[in-house]
């Protein structure tokens, strides 16, 4: 499914950050939080399927920190603590109080740590491709629970970043159909991965992202209910981990897609939809 230009976007100052979001439709508020592959947004992330949540929701598509158009500080101390406390401040420079949200890989660690830590704020999850945990239940994590990292590493290594690298981390990560992955989201996540600050921050690795955190005391706190949204073919977690995360959280769910991989939302914007619309509109209170 091919990606439509980014609508204009906006700014907005939180607790010494700056974001830039997205924000479309009307209703109750939804927040989308993308992933940390390099050159992700939340348009490259959430752009094909975003209007159909628009339909009926608020949907805020916010760019990570350290990503896209938002500030690119540098973060010390617990990272997923720092990502939280940040994007509840956002929350309250945006007057959303309590907001569903709909987050790819990177953004759902950070949802479902800023769901333990501040309950009130969110109504309920849907997780896709995330890893909230450091160990799987039937076997160690692939590549040392390291494989987008060392992606990363590997696509701004050696000669950088280039457009046919983009693609094949693409195709070999993030997509279960190659063929289908539309040339102007490669194009769009390439030219954002030669942003001149991201690309400092990817060429430091690790260092400027904050200290990890294994979340497994902080899921058994979570209220809200979560649908963990998985692909069949997940290259980074096949789909024994999120039936593990599903039973870690209390009121947690769980649906694996066909012929899907990490990027289910983009992949088959419309089953996502249909699957995620449900599992929003039931009563959560």
């Amino acid at each position: 499914m091919e990606i439509s230009p980014a609508p204009q976007g906006r700014y907005a100052a939180a607790d010494g950050v700056q974001y830039h979001y997205i924000d479309l439709g009307a209703g109750s508020p939804a927040i989308f939080l993308h992933g940390g592959g390099p050159g992700c947004t939340a348009w490259s992330d959430f752009g094909p399927v975003a209007p159909l949540f628009a339909g009926d929701r608020r949907c805020f598509l916010v760019d990570i920190l350290q990503y896209g158009r938002s500030e690119k500080c540098v973060i010390t101390g617990p990272m997923w603590d720092f990502h939280a406390r940040k994007t509840v401040a956002l929350m309250d420079a945006l007057d959303v109080g309590r907001a569903d949200f709909v987050c790819n890989s990177w953004g759902g660690t950070i949802a479902l740590n800023l769901a333990a830590k501040y309950p009130g704020r969110v109504r309920s999850l849907v997780i896709t491709g995330s890893m909230p945990v450091f160990y799987g239940p039937l076997a160690p994590l692939p590549e040392g629970a390291r494989r987008g990292r060392n992606a990363r590493d590997a696509y701004y290594g050696g000669s950088g970043p280039s457009w046919e690298k983009m693609r094949e981390l693409m195709a070999r990560l993030e997509w279960y159909d190659s063929d289908a992955i539309p040339d102007e989201t490669v194009t769009m996540r390439y030219e954002q991965s030669l942003d001149l600050d991201e690309t400092a921050l990817a060429a430091a690795s690790d260092d400027p992202r904050g200290e990890w955190q294994d979340l497994t005391d902080e899921l058994g706190r979570i209220t809200a209910p979560v649908l963990f949204a998985w692909g069949m073919h997940d290259a980074f977690l096949t789909p024994d981990y999120p039936l593990m995360l599903a039973r870690m959280v209390p009121r947690g769910h769980l649906y694996v897609m066909d012929h899907a991989s990490h990027h289910l939302q983009e992949e088959r914007p419309h089953d996502f939809h249909a699957i995620v619309t449900g599992f929003l509109d039931q009563r959560h209170d």
